[in-house]
């Protein structure tokens, strides 16, 4: 009997749209949360799985779902921001016609960290290595398993454990750090002349109050 990934690898449209259907709103979730932009992780949706369309024969027979194939393919993207965003106009205009990128936005307003949060953990996950940031970003916020991380990064299941162990206390530490100084920077300072209560404390020279 044929593997269900073996429908994939054919190129066969019906497979990709279920493919899509399954999985584009995890891509972009993951996405959201590694780039902190909006359209941008929209862009990389759309690559991921233009991607996933142009290396569907080397899809293996491995498991039962794709899913840490394609997110594979989403790390790659990722860490190539920047050039993906520049190609993805092009890159548009050679994919296949196929249902339009839903817009996720409502569901992720359920799902996101406060803003403040989200905010300073990404400035920590910035302070980590590449491969701990990786490894966080698909266990903990995209909810794959160490072996599906492992497959998705290449590398032994072993390893992901350890560097999300890392991860998860370096992690700790710097989005304090992180919140606590972002909190620091948005106290209002004081401004001369402010209103207080319902009287105008205008700042004047003390002798000139008393005249």
């Amino acid at each position: 009997m044929n593997h269900p990934h073996s429908r994939l690898r054919a190129g066969n449209p019906e497979a990709f749209r279920d493919l899509f259907r399954d999985h584009a709103s995890l891509v972009y979730r993951h996405a959201v949360r590694v780039t902190g932009d909006w359209a941008l992780a929209e862009d990389v949706v759309s690559l991921t799985f233009l991607e996933a369309w142009r290396l569907r024969g080397k899809l293996r027979d491995e498991g039962d779902s794709p899913r840490p194939w394609l997110m594979g393919i989403a790390v790659n993207v990722l860490r190539n921001t920047t050039r993906a965003a520049r190609r993805h106009t092009v890159a548009m205009a050679r994919m296949p016609a196929t249902d339009p990128v839903p817009d996720f936005a409502d569901e992720l307003v359920g799902r996101m960290a406060d803003s403040e949060q989200l905010a300073a953990a990404r400035k920590a996950l910035g302070r980590l290595r590449r491969s701990e940031r990786e490894v966080f970003a698909l266990c903990v916020w995209s909810g794959l398993g160490y072996a599906e991380a492992a497959a998705a990064l290449g590398v032994p299941v072993g390893t992901v454990r350890s560097r999300l162990s890392r991860a998860r206390t370096r992690l700790r530490k710097l989005a304090d750090e992180e919140l606590r100084a972002a909190k620091k920077n948005t106290e209002p300072l004081p401004i001369p002349g402010q209103l207080q209560g319902s009287r105008s404390t205008a700042a004047r020279p003390h002798k000139e109050t008393h005249r």
